[in-house]
């Protein structure tokens, strides 16, 4: 087993590396999080990754890199599985209403179990398909979740005007672009360096067409 002492060097290296300032109580919460996602998988099968080291740095520093571009006063993460980056996000920047959205009722329990937990206030969980979620939101996450044409196709609907689509993915989508609906337009692309990753992750940044 990976100490605590090391998860947490690990994470605050991480956390330095992409030069963000969280929180006071942010590591500690993260760790918790992390913690819980790691009991629960061993009855639930929540996620792949088995290793503590690997969750921080797949789970816990992956969703922190996107958060210099999460914007607004309300989010939605939608297929966020185990509350990636949805969680991660709530506990890094808490001021923010945040809805998580999945269809599979195991998970939505563990965020329900995450959310008192943590007591995470502003964070609810449904269990719902992406196109039957009512509401607009400033921010939208999505991570590894479908194509673009789908997730858009699926749950544009949910983005506020001027609102903001952060769709995580590994390399960049070239092959998707062509496929975003009309309507909607990508307005950046970003490399995304996880720190301890040698893996090519990226961030197409979305928003309503401006006519």
């Amino acid at each position: 087993m990976t100490s605590r002492a090391a998860l947490q060097a690990r994470l605050e290296q991480g956390i330095a590396a992409l030069g963000l300032v969280l929180p006071a109580d942010a590591v500690e919460r993260l760790l918790e999080y992390q913690a819980l996602l790691g009991r629960w998988n061993a009855a639930y099968n929540l996620t792949a990754v088995r290793d503590p080291a690997e969750m921080v740095t797949r789970h816990l520093l992956d969703s922190l890199a996107i958060l210099p571009h999460v914007q607004g006063e309300s989010l939605a993460d939608l297929g966020t599985g185990p509350g990636l980056p949805g969680i991660v996000l709530a506990i890094a920047a808490p001021a923010r209403q945040i809805l998580l959205v999945d269809s599979n009722g195991k998970k939505v329990r563990f965020l329900r179990e995450a959310i008192r937990a943590l007591q995470l206030g502003g964070v609810r969980a449904v269990q719902s398909r992406v196109e039957e979620v009512e509401g607009t939101f400033d921010c939208i996450t999505a991570r590894a979740f479908a194509s673009l044409a789908d997730m858009l196709g699926w749950g544009g609907h949910l983005l506020a005007p001027g609102g903001t689509w952060l769709a995580m993915k590994g390399k960049a989508p070239d092959e998707e672009l062509p496929g975003v609906p009309p309507g909607f337009a990508v307005r950046a692309i970003h490399p995304l360096a996880v720190p301890g990753l040698d893996a090519e992750r990226s961030l197409v940044v979305l928003g309503h067409a401006r006519h």
